[in-house]
C-alpha cells in the first residue's frame, strides 16, 4: 500500500514538474499524437499564434500551418508512420506558421518522438525566427547600401580626376584663341567677325572653366568651413552649376532673388550641394514636357531665409512623399536615392530644415530654410 502511495505520489511530481517546464519554456512546445491532433499547447505558443488553448487541443496541427504545408502535413504524417524515414523528426529545419489572424512568421522547428502511456507522440519546439530574419534582411540591405555608398565614393574620385584632366586643354583652349585673337587684329575690317566669334569661343571656355572648378571644390573631401556669405550669389553660382550638361533646353528658368538678403553663416559649398541637387531633380522632372519650367526664389521669412525651388514637372507619388528623405529612396529610373537624404542632413547641420512644400499646381516645391545669424552684442 505504501509503495502504492508513492507510486501515485511520483506520478503527481513527474505530471507537476512536466507541467512547470511546458508553463515556463520561453520557446512554444506542441505535443501531437500519431493522427497529428494537438494534445498539449503551452502558452507560449499561445502568444506565437494568438489562439487560446480550447481553440488549439483536439484539432490538427495542420492548422497552424499556412497552405500549401497544411494539405499536406497529413499524408508526410502518414508516410513517417509507414516508412519511419524521418524528413523532420530528429532533425529540425526552418518552417513557416500560421497566426491566428491568418499573418505567417519564420519559425524553428525541432521535433522529437517519444512514447506516453503506451501511445507514440511527437513533441515539437518552436522558436520565433522573426527578429533573427529581420536583422538578416537589414543586414543585406546594409551591404547594399554599402555598396552603393563605394560606388558613390569611386564616382567622386573619378568626377575629381576628371575635373583636373580637363581644365589643362581648357586653358590651352584660351592660350590658343588669345593667340588667333592676336593674330588677326592686323587684319583690318573682314577679321572682325572673325574676332567676334574667337572672342566668344574665349567666353565659353571660360565658362567651362568656372563650372569644372566649382566642380572640383564642390567633390573635394574637405572639412565644412561656415562663413558669411551672400545667398544670393550662392544661388547664382548653384544653377549654372546645377544646369551644366543638363538636357534643358526647353525648360524655362526663372530666378526670382530678394535683394538685400542678410548674409549667412553657412558652408557654401555644402548648401550649394543641396541646390544643385534640387535644380537637377526639378530639370529633369520637367523636361520632355510642354510648358516646362523651374523656378527658384529667395525671401526672408522671420528669422531665417527660405530658399525654393519648383518645378511644373511630374510631381512626387503619394506613395513615395512620406519616404522621399529616406536613404536610397528615389523616383528615378536609375536613381540611388542618396541626394536628399544628405541635404537635409546637411540642411539640419546648419540649423535649417527642407522639407517638400504643397504644391498649387503640378510638379513639386522643395523649400530649403536657413536661419539667419543673431546679431553680435555691441561691445
Amino acid at each position: 500500500m505504501q509503495e502504492a502511495g508513492r507510486t501515485i505520489a511520483q506520478a503527481a511530481d513527474e505530471d507537476a514538474l512536466f507541467h512547470a517546464l511546458i508553463n515556463t519554456a520561453i520557446d512554444g512546445i506542441v505535443v501531437i499524437n500519431e493522427q497529428g491532433i494537438v494534445q498539449v499547447f503551452s502558452p507560449a505558443c499561445e502568444r506565437l499564434f494568438g489562439y487560446a488553448p480550447e481553440e488549439v487541443l483536439d484539432c490538427n496541427i495542420n492548422m497552424l500551418m499556412p497552405e500549401p504545408y497544411r494539405s499536406q502535413h497529413d499524408a508526410y504524417l502518414a508516410r513517417y508512420l509507414e516508412t519511419q524515414i524521418p524528413h523532420i523528426i530528429g532533425i529540425g529545419r526552418e518552417v513557416v506558421g500560421q497566426r491566428r489572424d491568418g499573418t505567417t512568421f519564420p519559425m524553428y522547428l525541432s521535433v522529437g518522438e517519444g512514447m506516453l502511456k503506451g501511445s507514440r507522440i511527437f513533441v515539437g519546439i518552436i522558436n520565433d525566427m522573426s527578429e533573427t530574419r529581420a536583422r538578416d534582411n537589414r543586414i543585406r540591405e546594409l551591404q547594399g547600401e554599402l555598396l552603393h555608398v563605394t560606388r558613390m565614393t569611386l564616382m567622386g574620385e573619378m568626377a575629381s580626376a576628371l575635373a583636373h584632366e580637363l581644365n589643362q586643354p581648357l586653358t590651352a583652349l584660351l592660350n590658343y584663341t588669345g593667340a588667333a585673337r592676336h593674330m588677326t587684329g592686323h587684319l583690318g575690317e573682314p577679321a572682325a567677325k572673325l574676332a567676334e566669334v574667337l572672342d566668344r569661343i574665349a567666353e565659353q571656355a571660360e565658362r567651362a572653366g568656372l563650372i569644372i572648378r566649382r566642380l572640383r571644390n564642390f567633390i573635394e573631401k574637405r572639412e565644412s568651413i561656415r562663413a558669411p556669405e551672400d545667398i544670393n550669389k550662392a544661388v547664382e553660382e548653384a544653377v549654372e552649376l546645377g544646369l551644366a550638361g543638363m538636357r534643358g533646353g526647353d525648360i524655362k528658368r526663372r530666378l526670382g532673388l530678394e535683394p538685400g538678403l542678410p548674409a549667412l553663416l553657412i558652408d557654401k559649398v555644402q548648401i550649394q550641394q543641396i541646390l544643385v541637387n534640387l535644380i537637377r531633380n526639378a530639370v529633369e522632372a520637367t523636361s520632355g514636357l510642354p510648358r516646362g519650367a523651374v523656378t527658384i526664389t529667395t525671401h526672408k521669412n522671420g528669422d531665417a531665409v527660405e530658399i525654393a525651388v519648383a518645378d511644373t514637372g511630374t510631381g512626387i507619388p503619394a506613395e513615395v512623399e512620406s519616404r522621399l528623405f529616406h536613404p536610397f529612396v528615389t523616383t528615378k529610373a536609375h536613381g540611388m536615392g542618396m541626394g536628399l537624404s544628405i541635404c537635409r542632413k546637411i540642411a539640419e547641420a546648419h540649423g535649417g530644415r527642407l522639407w517638400l512644400a504643397a504644391n498649387s499646381e503640378e510638379g513639386a516645391t522643395f523649400i530649403l530654410r536657413l536661419p539667419v545669424p543673431a546679431p553680435e552684442p555691441a561691445p
